[in-house]
């Protein structure tokens, strides 16, 4: 991340639109290889009206490899004095590694101010002990460790290490140090004290001493000659650097074996240059011919020109890269200044394309919340189909693309099983399954902020124009009541939003009570954060069903049914004997039946009741919606019958008030009112029981006992029989093939 607002203000002298194809990609190869996102390309790449394409820097961001000749932030810098960037001075220049960074940002302290902080020598040398310690500090028993004892003079008499050793590991030299009375010489090799000895801070593969053999990237050196070693050992203390072992190195300089624990050579090199440019500009002018991973550094416990080599101190500044790094982005405020609407007002930047028409815009984000029964997966299923294939999604047009669906719940099986059982209730054929990957995380999730660089990762190729997390309670970081710590757990999704240019889709359960007279941001559970937080948020609300709906959607599949049958067996007779009005009378279709196809009396028989019992089974739901970018939509009606949702084409639903109240006339409203509210106790007692067998057990099925210490965690004691009387009450069973778990009722 080296210069980086330096190079986002040279940007603004380059017109993207002067620029031929490769120089465009040249700055975008530029700006990742110094530590830049996607999103600063984008930005820039919107000054391009006529050529700009949403969603194309992402897409090529991903497909930037490393190479031996890479395309630099020198680049962006040429570009900018093309095009009439003048520096501050006429002898300002690219920098070069020996050159020292003054001012601007990442400055943490005042060189001239900083008072020294002295170094001691241990009052008790012990030779074995120091190296002992640094070992133990530095590396795990079983790696291999390099290190170098014999020297060669070169003709200005200068003492220079050879080779050395490397295939012993750090148990057997801490085994051969204790075994050796005292005498380092016998546990390593006999040295020359004119010149000293040294060791290599990073782990090898016991097969050489090359930036190859490095088996962990874990530490880089950083060493500064020029400055008092009082001065050396103050600057790096108040950097806060996360050194792990700081040693004298028995002459002008301290080293300090800084922790930046990277995944691979590339990683390795990029936070090096990032740790050495806030060291420059804080005045420690380090030097850069350390900066390899298997660089030699000052080994302790050793006497060199009649100066001891030893360690000053261990585990200073931050614990670790991560911290020190947040903690030096944060005193630097690198947010792009104001900007005037005057400049972009006849030149807008184009929106984002859209992922689901009037809902949510491809790299935004939506949430699903909803009560359990609501079928969320089932919905989100149904969203990652319609995306794949192109196609509507409940009331809404979705955009063809690719999708990920990421499986927090399901065991793999039955993941895929839903998958295809959604597509066969559709009438689908999968010709684009292809476009639909699936993650599958049961068992093996990790908290959101450790899941989204690995979900980054895995995507960056993929071309996805959809991320879909399913549900989010297995990742969920922190008190969801906490509007801080939420704020941190949704910020993860707009990391992949941003880096993947891809839409976040994740659903959330309600909160606890009847929800119909809330508004739809007010119905997830947890801090309002959930609810302000995505551009779109889709609301599932329960229809209460009357009895005399019931019974029409009965009748209705009744008819279909027999309609289906006369279709097959003697269509003649559905045309010439059967009315409009028959066709809508379940009665009237009966006795068609007897007449026409008295052969078939059996089946359509069975046909009656598995109609009548598909209508029993479905639920009725509401979808409402709270919506960023697009204007408000009418609320949506549908059925959910399993394992898919139906919307509701013909209106049957829509006069039913969520609460059931709204068809009610006003004398009626009136009364009742203490079986209503025994009824809403009721359905809340029902609501807590439910989120108790969700959540008690981290999501799998509890036990009775799992079920009784989730309510005196809460603060409530309940007892086995009055657990055992909701079990029945609320539609659950106890699976005695399972461990006596508690699971919910199947339909008979």
């Amino acid at each position: 991340m080296e210069h980086k607002l330096d190079l986002v203000a040279l940007l603004g002298h380059v017109d993207p639109s002067y620029l031929n194809y490769q120089e465009w990609v040249n700055v975008g190869m530029a700006l990742k290889y110094e530590g830049y996102t996607a999103s600063d390309w984008d930005e820039w790449s919107r000054r391009d009206g006529g050529r700009y394409h949403p969603g194309e820097c992402f897409k090529k961001w991903t497909t930037f490899e490393g190479t031996g000749n890479p395309v630099t932030g020198a680049t962006i810098t040429q570009l900018a004095k093309d095009n009439g960037w003048l520096p501050r001075s006429a002898n300002d220049r690219e920098l070069d590694w020996d050159d020292e960074i003054a001012g601007g940002d990442y400055v943490v302290i005042d060189k001239n101010w900083i008072e020294g902080k002295e170094i001691h020598e241990p009052s008790d040398w012990n030779p074995v002990q120091q190296l002992t310690t640094y070992l133990s500090a530095l590396f795990e028993a079983s790696e291999n460790v390099g290190y170098v004892t014999d020297t060669w003079q070169n003709e200005d008499g200068k003492y220079l290490p050879t080779k050395g050793n490397w295939d012993r590991t750090a148990g057997e030299l801490i085994q051969a140090l204790n075994q050796s009375g005292g005498d380092i010489g016998a546990a390593i090799g006999d040295y020359d004290p004119a010149a000293g000895a040294w060791i290599r801070f990073n782990p090898l593969d016991g097969k050489g001493v090359k930036n190859e053999n490095v088996t962990e990237f874990r530490y880089a050196l950083v060493e500064s000659d020029t400055m008092d070693i009082e001065k050396q050992n103050a600057v790096m203390r108040e950097l806060e650097l996360p050194i792990a072992v700081l040693v004298y190195s028995g002459g002008k300089s301290l080293h300090a074996i800084v922790k930046v624990e990277a995944a691979n050579y590339d990683e390795y090199r990029k936070r090096v240059d990032y740790l050495y440019t806030v060291c420059k500009k804080n005045g420690l002018s380090v030097d850069n011919q350390n900066r390899n991973p298997s660089r030699l550094s000052r080994m302790p416990g050793i006497e060199r020109n009649e100066k001891k080599q030893f360690i000053v101190d261990t585990s200073i500044g931050k614990a670790n890269w991560a911290e020190w790094h947040e903690w030096i982005e944060g005193i630097n405020d690198d947010l792009p200044d104001p900007e005037s609407l005057a400049d972009y007002w006849d030149n807008m930047p184009p929106l984002a394309p859209p992922l689901i028409e009037g809902m949510l815009r491809q790299g935004h984000k939506m949430l699903m919340a909803g009560p359990s029964k609501a079928g969320k997966s089932f919905a989100l299923i149904e969203l990652s189909i319609a995306i794949a294939e192109g196609m509507k999604w409940l009331a809404w047009q979705c955009t063809k693309g690719k999708v990920l669906y990421v499986n927090l719940e399901l065991d793999r099986a039955s993941a895929l099983d839903r998958f295809k059982n959604v597509y066969n209730a559709l009438g689908l054929s999968p010709r684009n399954i292809g476009n639909i990957d699936i993650w599958n995380l049961r068992g093996k999730t990790v908290p959101m902020d450790k899941l989204a660089p690995k979900l980054i990762r895995r995507a960056a190729k993929k071309n996805y124009i959809a991320v879909i997390i399913d549900p989010i309670y297995k990742v969920l970081t922190g008190d969801e009541n906490s509007a801080d710590q939420m704020a941190h757990f949704t910020n993860q999704f707009d990391k992949i939003a941003t880096e993947l240019g891809a839409g976040v889709i994740y659903c959330h359960h309600h909160s606890k009570g009847s929800q119909g007279g809330k508004k739809s941001m007010d119905r997830a559970s947890g801090s309002g954060v959930f609810a302000r937080d995505p551009d779109a948020l889709i609301d599932l609300v329960e229809l209460d069903l009357t009895e005399a709906l019931l019974m029409q959607e009965e009748n209705k599949a009744v008819c279909a049914m027999y309609q289906q049958l006369f279709e097959k067996y003697n269509p003649d007779y559905l045309q010439e004997h059967v009315s409009q009005d028959d066709l809508l009378s379940a009665k009237q279709m009966e006795d068609h039946a007897k007449r026409a196809i008295p052969g078939q009396i059996a089946i359509a028989q069975e046909g009656v009741k598995q109609a009548v019992k598909s209508v029993r089974i479905r639920s009725a739901w509401r979808v409402e919606g709270t919506l960023r970018e697009y204007p408000k939509f009418e609320p949506v009606n549908m059925w959910f019958q399993y394992p898919i949702h139906k919307v509701d084409d013909v209106g049957s639903l829509k006069d039913i008030d969520p609460d059931g109240e709204s068809s009610k006339p006003p004398w009626q409203k009136a009364t009742g009112k203490r079986q209503d509210k025994a009824k809403a106790e009721r359905r809340s007692k029902a609501d807590e029981f439910a989120d108790a067998v969700s959540n008690c057990n981290f999501g799998e099925p509890p036990t009775v006992l799992d079920i009784i210490a989730w309510y005196s965690s809460t603060g409530k004691e309940v007892a086995e029989r009055t657990v055992r009387d909701w079990i029945k009450k609320f539609g659950y069973e106890i699976d005695r093939s399972n461990g006596f778990r508690i699971v919910k009722k199947e339909d008979e």
